[in-house]
């Protein structure tokens, strides 16, 4: 006699049975295929629900102990965890916003549905059709009146009590990582509410929102090893962009005057707390602005995101507090260098004594490097990691610096700033360089520079050149880091922590 649907479910659901100390993913296919062979689909389609679940949670907060409604709702979630009691089953549920219970009787569902209730597990999305209620124990909960199954989930997610805790396996599997640990979806939310934030503030401005290119043919806007690939239809090797800046700056020169973008960039360099080769950047450029003006508006800027955040200026960041309100101090790379390593340091010095006392502190000093760069370098290993409030590290050298206009003052240094905050750079910005025959002038320099072995160095590119040669009006721009401002923000120790799916080794079979 042919097996009807009905008993050909069974025969699979008892197979089932014997197999759960064996392996749970196996019982759960062998679930999705009974339901398969009962005519059931165990992957749904649309559902229209009524009521995000913190909203019933907020309704029904006064509701007595032990009361019940007539009130209907109907909501959506995943199960997270089930309890059996005989013809009373408790199930807990999740959507977007909180966690509800569902209280399930036997005598409202039927028999048929109560003991298709009992055969989901924890991970499955259901819908649920109920009226509201508060349990003698004081629960607010769903008196569940019939259900749907959405969608069937053949993985168990990790132990209730032991969440998922395993770093590597976090990272690997962020979507379980999402769903075991709420911190981890707090953090998220408050980076979506980080860069709306920065989104709205660069709009009220004035600012428009540009878009460009991600594959460059010439390698400019930083300095960094970029990644590298072909373009078949063109026949011919492009990079992966390390920065917005120069195509941006050419939007200044057809006479968009604010213009800005947040969007990837790609640095094909080591990776550790604070570095990930793919990361998120704002950069903005302002006509007839200047450094000065530009570093008002990051502070602006990152303290509209703080507040967006964590609604206060006042934060704490790995044991440390940090105050970002009010003006941030600025203070010159000369004068920190100075003060850090205990020498009066200056940029007419002969280079042989600025390297004797780099040497003196540890740094190996290059051929190739200036006056200029032995400073800073003095300065990124003796006074960096001192500054913990938000500084504005100022007049970076010309030899560090070949996008900047030279300061007016003094032609060894540039009107440029770096933020620092907790020793780290969290923002670049300075007074652009619109002169075409200096920037031709430092390009070249970056290409001997890269002739020599520099391979984070500049290439010429005479597009931009061509550009500034139509006439970029005076300009300041800068260059956010927004992963390392969520990091702040989420007091967060690793640059992973905030990235939803950073960059792992090969994960081994």
């Amino acid at each position: 006699m042919k097996e009807t649907k009905n008993e050909k479910s069974e025969t699979l659901l008892a197979e089932s049975e014997a197999q759960i100390e064996d392996d749970p993913i196996e019982v759960r296919r062998a679930k999705r295929e009974a339901l398969i062979a009962a005519g059931k689909q165990p992957y749904g389609h649309r559902f229209d629900f009524a009521h995000y679940i913190e909203e019933l949670l907020e309704k029904y907060a006064d509701l007595e102990e032990g009361a019940s409604t007539e009130d209907e709702t109907c909501i959506a979630g995943r199960v997270m965890a089930k309890r059996d009691q005989g013809k009373i089953a408790f199930l807990v549920i999740r959507d977007n916003t909180a966690e509800i219970q569902l209280f399930c009787r036997v005598n409202d569902l039927g028999e048929e549905a109560y003991e298709r209730l009992k055969d989901l597990d924890v991970g499955d999305w259901i819908g649920a059709w109920g009226t509201m209620m508060r349990t003698r124990r004081g629960e607010i909960s769903v008196a569940v009146k019939a259900f749907e199954l959405l969608s069937k989930s053949l993985r168990p997610l990790p132990e209730k009590f032991h969440g998922l805790s395993d770093k590597e396996t976090r990272y690997r599997q962020r979507y379980v990582d999402l769903v075991m640990n709420p911190e981890v979806r707090q953090t998220f939310t408050t980076r979506f509410k980080v860069i709306s934030a920065i989104r709205r503030h660069m709009d009220d401005q004035g600012f428009y929102e540009a878009e460009t290119p991600v594959l460059h043919a010439i390698l400019g806007g930083a300095n960094a090893k970029p990644f590298i690939t072909h373009h078949n239809a063109l026949d011919r090797d492009f990079y992966l962009r390390i920065a917005t800046e120069l195509h941006l700056k050419r939007l200044l020169v057809g006479g968009f005057e604010k213009v800005y973008e947040i969007g990837r960039q790609f640095r094909n360099e080591g990776m550790d707390h604070h570095h990930n080769p793919e990361f998120t950047t704002m950069e903005a450029y302002q006509a007839f602005s200047d450094e000065i003006g530009i570093a008002k508006l990051t502070q602006n800027c990152i303290q509209a995101a703080a507040l967006a955040a964590c609604g206060s200026l006042q934060i704490e960041y790995l044991g440390q507090q940090i105050d970002l309100s009010g003006e941030w101090p600025r203070r010159s790379v000369l004068e920190l260098a100075s003060e850090g390593c205990g020498k009066q340091l200056s940029y007419d010095m002969p280079r042989d004594e600025v390297a004797a006392i780099a040497k003196e502190l540890g740094i190996k000093v290059e051929k190739g490097w200036g006056v200029g760069k032995i400073v800073c370098e003095i300065f990124e290993e003796t006074a960096e990691h001192k500054l913990v409030q938000p500084t504005f590290v100022t007049e970076h050298p010309v030899e560090t610096s070949p996008l900047a206009k030279k300061s007016p003052v003094d032609s060894n240094v540039t009107e440029r700033f770096e933020l620092l905050i907790c020793g780290h750079e969290y923002a670049n910005g300075f007074s652009e360089l619109n002169d075409p025959v200096d920037q031709a002038e430092r390009f070249a320099a970056q290409v001997a520079a890269k002739e020599t072995g520099d391979d984070e160095a500049m290439g010429y590119d005479d597009d931009y050149i061509r550009a500034l040669e139509y006439g970029m009006p005076p300009a300041g721009g800068v260059g956010i880091g927004i992963d390392r401002l969520v990091m702040l923000l989420t007091n967060s120790e690793s640059i992973r922590d905030v990235l939803l799916f950073p960059h792992m080794r090969e994960e081994a079979k």
